[in-house]
């Protein structure tokens, strides 16, 4: 979940690893430093804890020499406290090699234990410490970085991605990953390398993916990638598809209030080249056609907001597809010894592409024969490489940790999917496909509207609600997922207790918590649609007020059933009953936000979370 940047050319490398480390601060900001081989051949490092402004100040006043070769990183702790002493790089071979680490080593105290007893101290509590000392303890040995590194990495257990230098070998950065992202950004005179493409997208768009269990060694005049054995790997070229500004406020208070803005835009994206005739045709997943012909059974696997956006697109794969559909914690998944086989298709579902419980899940699936298919928004990733298929999302980078624009892709991606199958399978009419991709193609404009109509109104009642402790949400049917995804979002980036409930579990427990005051937020189905839904969510509402709480309602626009009981009604444009998901979220993702704001809280780095869970 850390942030690392690696770079050698022909440039200060400090500015280049100091932009690439602020485009990459969402996945770390405990701690940040940086390691430059300067023009005399020394190594200088400096690192700070907390958030990479620390650091600049510190650089700004304390600079180091200008040198072409460096490693950076942005840190979330696991191993020790947020402490400049536990910040990274971490230096070892007297201080002549430099050491930045993602990931977890499960093996680390062992050997520790085993440096110890041959007299090697340690200035940390971390598991980066360790594989450091060994890396510098191998390089003493043989004087060739990339042999010490792959023999370090092969001793490495759990999940790591390691970057090193030493100061003997300037224009030279070597990494490594086992369960860890890396990517290589190829330049002119120039090569880098990044946890995520952010990193180095300012200086290039050409990029490769490093695979599982490799090595690769970048100079200013190539690159080299080798597998743990030492045989040469032939990586795939891909282009980024979206411009460093694109990972920039550009004039917003904060990334989550640019992403929120970007659910139209990510919906639509989304859509983009994947219509033919009024139906659904995702180019893709063609190959697969004769698979999805005869699948029994869809598992949705995915972790948190991911989860959530699984749980509305079982809905529509189940009406669309008739292929009954199981949405599964991807952590849990593969602990429970599932039954799958040939005839089930598992759906992972991750903005990163890199979630380590995910990935896991997938290559479990894999494992027992299932064929897999990946919904990611990050290319080059991870969980795509090891998936049989991939439908990518098209939301463009999202920085805020709390994800929103993400969210509303990965449905449409579902829904996406659902309507590719069902047409292959037969269960959708021309005139059903046609109908749902028109509904599908005018839901960008219709969250448009909810942003221009309802935002200022939902900011001002965030802020009248500053001081709140507790927030409940209910929903029913395609509701209740995003009931769940509210709370969240509050959760999240607001630190207060929050909880969402499928309306008609109240009468069975939650109802005690109804207090006088309560905010409760109640996603109201359509009347036009779900005439029998709407009536037992307003008698849901009548209950709740009955009991003293607060209701706010989030509710088609002429929904006039639910005024004489709410005291706030939240409009979304008519829709579907499948498609009102994807307008009822936006205001739960605003009232986050400006609750949040009102709290003089950080939306975009919210405490103890990184953007990428890339570690079990």
């Amino acid at each position: 979940m850390c942030g690392i940047v690696g770079y050698v050319g022909s440039r200060d490398s400090q500015a280049i690893l100091l932009s690439g480390l602020a485009r990459l601060e969402y996945r770390g900001y405990d701690s940040a430093g940086i390691a430059v081989i300067d023009g005399d051949g020394d190594l200088g490092m400096r690192k700070r804890a907390g958030k990479l402004q620390v650091l600049r100040d510190d650089l700004n006043a304390h600079p180091l020499a200008d040198g072409t070769t460096g490693i950076g990183h942005t840190r979330w702790a696991t191993h020790g406290g947020p402490t400049d002493e536990n910040a990274h790089p971490h230096l070892a071979d007297d201080d002549k090699l430099a050491v930045i680490h993602n990931g977890i080593i499960e093996n680390f105290a062992e050997l520790k234990n085993e440096l110890l007893a041959e007299g090697f101290t340690f200035r940390s509590e971390t598991d980066t410490e360790v594989a450091a000392v060994l890396l510098g303890r191998e390089y003493e040995a043989t004087h060739d970085l990339v042999g010490a590194f792959r023999t370090v990495a092969a001793r490495l257990e759990g999940a790591f991605t390691l970057l090193a230098m030493h100061r003997d070998e300037p224009g030279l950065v070597v990494g490594a990953r086992r369960n860890s992202p890396l990517v290589i950004g190829l330049g002119e005179g120039e090569n880098f390398l990044g946890s995520d493409v952010a990193a180095f997208v300012e200086h290039t768009r050409n990029a490769l993916a490093i695979g599982q269990d490799e090595i690769v060694a970048i100079t200013p005049a190539g690159v080299e990638v080798t597998d743990f054995d030492g045989n040469t790997v032939e990586v795939e070229p891909f282009e980024v598809v979206w411009d460093a500004a694109a990972a920039e406020k550009g004039g917003w208070s904060s990334f989550m209030a640019k992403e929120v803005s970007e659910e139209p835009e990510a919906v639509a994206k989304t859509v983009l080249g994947r219509i033919r005739d009024g139906a659904v045709v995702i180019p893709e997943l063609e190959a697969l056609d004769d698979l999805f012909r005869g699948i029994t059974r869809v598992i949705v696997i995915a972790c948190g907001t991911a989860a959530y956006a699984g749980m509305v697109g079982k809905y529509a794969l189940e009406q669309w597809t008739r292929v009954p559909v199981d949405v599964e914690l991807a952590h849990e998944f593969r602990y429970r010894d599932p039954v799958i086989g040939a005839d089930t298709l598992v759906v992972s579902i991750s903005q990163s592409g890199e979630t380590m419980d995910t990935l896991m899940a997938v290559k479990y699936a894999r494992e027992q024969g299932a064929k897999t298919l990946s919904i990611c928004n990050t290319q080059g990733a991870t969980i795509p490489r090891e998936s049989d298929a991939i439908v990518y999302t098209h939301a463009g980078p999202e920085v805020a940790v709390a994800s929103t624009k993400a969210f509303v892709a990965q449905i449409t991606a579902l829904y996406l999917l659902a309507l590719h199958v069902g047409r292959v399978r037969g269960v959708l009419s021309a005139e059903q496909s046609a109908a749902n991709v028109r509904e599908l193609e005018a839901i960008p404009a219709k969250i448009s509207r909810v942003l221009e109509t309802e935002q200022a109104h939902i900011e001002q009642f965030a802020r009248w609600m500053g001081d709140t402790q507790s927030v409940l949400f209910l929903g029913r049917h395609v509701g209740y997922p995003i009931a769940l995804e509210g709370a969240l979002k509050l959760k999240e980036i607001s630190y207060i207790h929050a909880e969402g409930f499928a309306a008609g579990e109240l009468k069975h427990g939650p109802i005690a918590l109804i207090e006088p005051g309560q905010p409760v937020f109640v996603i109201v189905p359509s009347p036009r649609e779900s005439a029998e839904l709407h009536k037992k969510v307003v008698s849901n509402i009548q209950e709740i007020r009955a009991r003293g709480a607060r209701v706010i309602a989030v509710a088609e626009e002429g929904d006039a059933a639910v005024l004489p009981f709410a005291d706030e009604v939240l409009r979304i444009p008519l829709a579907g009953a499948l498609f009102e998901p994807l307008l009822a979220v936006v205001p739960l993702h605003i009232f986050a936000m400006g609750l949040a704001t009102a709290k003089g809280l950080d939306v975009d780095q919210p405490r103890n979370l990184a953007k990428s869970v890339t570690v079990e």
